[in-house]
């Protein structure tokens, strides 16, 4: 992608989270995109699930112990952690280097936010292939992404093999 009108380099997003398709995507885009991508600063996002902790209390009748709600929060921090240490070592891999950044929050929304908070130019993001039902059910980050976002969104869809 060329350069902005102030000399600034574009700012490219990828989407992951620790699915299949996700790290589909992120090699696809790094292969498929490479001469798109090399002169943009490309980021690499994931979302850390809000600690809904409801089913802790309800399980310890309301009285969930401060360490146990401590160690749910900080697994959270280390799988993203790892998640996004992976991804900047395949990136590493094309010859890209890219920042990193987590934000804790529902996926759909947060990826939103994101692109908007760091003036992101395209999201890249997967698609997990689900049908209408579970789409009804569970909705469809990428669809989310495509109606919301304040940017060109690319879903890529891993084959069915």
């Amino acid at each position: 992608m060329e350069e902005g009108k102030s000399g600034e380099k574009k700012k490219v997003m990828v989407a992951i989270d620790e699915s299949e398709n996700s790290h589909y995507t992120l090699e696809w885009t790094l292969d498929k995109l490479r001469e798109t991508i090399a002169d943009s600063d490309v980021i690499i996002f994931t979302a850390q699930p809000n600690s809904d902790l409801g089913y802790v209390y309800a399980s310890s009748f309301g009285a969930a112990p401060v360490d146990l709600i401590t160690s749910i929060q900080e697994n959270h921090k280390k799988v993203a952690s790892l998640l996004l240490d992976k991804a900047k070592d395949i990136c590493a891999k094309y010859g890209i280097v890219a920042e990193t950044v987590t934000e804790i929050g529902d996926p759909k929304y947060a990826i939103c936010e994101a692109v908007e908070k760091l003036n992101i130019e395209l999201l890249v993001l997967g698609s997990h292939n689900r049908g209408p039902v579970q789409r009804a059910f569970l909705g469809s980050v990428s669809n989310y992404c495509v109606q919301n976002a304040k940017c060109p969104v690319l879903v890529v869809k891993k084959p069915a093999v």
